[in-house]
């Protein structure tokens, strides 16, 4: 049976992007069918991390909700980019936003119907034959952001150890109850090496009554990648991918 999975985070910066891709390409290289939506319409990059250029672009997710094109022609077979850099015995199927600035101005300007989403999710899983479809959703709490939480099996919200952070997430953590998801963690990011990991991972869970999948250590190796490729292809026997490929299971399960 296919699952809904939306990586959340309620401030920018969390590396949120880049653990919907590595989650995404860990379950590929397992042999499942991914599908990877970023509805961060406002400041799209995942696509970054996939190598996938703008001139490879013919459609995004903004000319489907705008109704020039369906679904399915937003949606890019990365899987052979992967394959230069590990063995992906799946599918990766990516589904970017826009990075005009045209285009990205006329969604502040003018917005979309939002509901539009919702249809092309499940048209994604359906006609791409998915096993998962991963939603890299914008920070914070929006329209489609509500939207992508509530329909989801499950949903992981990254967090640092940060005050800011503490706060946020717990408004996160509180919505995502209300809408019932299924399945909830948390994953704390970037923390530095001076602090006691299983103390933060204590605090986390006291202070939400939730469960953290990973706690995630600052990387000088993943800074220095600086979104160049997918860490966990890159470095398949660093703790960070085998702390993910626990997550993993974790969503999945």
């Amino acid at each position: 049976m296919s699952k809904i999975i939306s990586i959340h985070s309620f401030r920018g910066g969390t590396g949120k992007s880049n653990s919907t891709a590595n989650l995404a390409t860990i379950l590929a290289m397992e042999g499942r069918r991914v599908g990877v939506i970023d509805t961060d319409i406002q400041s799209p990059g995942i696509h970054v991390l996939f190598n996938l250029n703008e001139d490879d672009m013919e459609y995004s997710l903004n000319d489907y909700l705008w109704g020039k094109c369906d679904i399915k022609k937003t949606a890019y077979n990365v899987t052979d980019i992967l394959r230069k850099s590990g063995e992906i015995k799946g599918q990766v199927f990516l589904i970017p936003s826009s990075i005009k600035v045209g285009e990205i101005a006329r969604v502040l300007r003018e917005g979309y119907d939002v509901g539009l989403l919702n249809d092309g999710f499940r048209k994604l899983v359906d006609e791409l034959n998915l096993d998962v479809l991963m939603i890299d959703t914008h920070p914070g709490l929006n329209e489609e952001t509500l939207l992508s939480i509530a329909i989801s099996d499950a949903l992981a919200i990254i967090m640092r150890p940060d005050q800011q952070d503490y706060q946020g997430t717990g408004v996160t953590v509180e919505v995502a109850r209300k809408l019932a998801v299924p399945r909830l963690v948390l994953i704390v990011n970037k923390v530095p090496a001076q602090l006691d990991f299983n103390a933060v991972k204590q605090r986390v869970e006291q202070t939400y009554n939730c469960e953290v999948a990973a706690v995630l250590p600052h990387s000088d190796e993943m800074m220095s990648l600086a979104s160049a490729g997918i860490f966990t292809l890159r470095y398949p026997d660093h703790p960070i991918s085998k702390m993910y490929r626990q997550v993993a299971q974790v969503l999945v399960s």
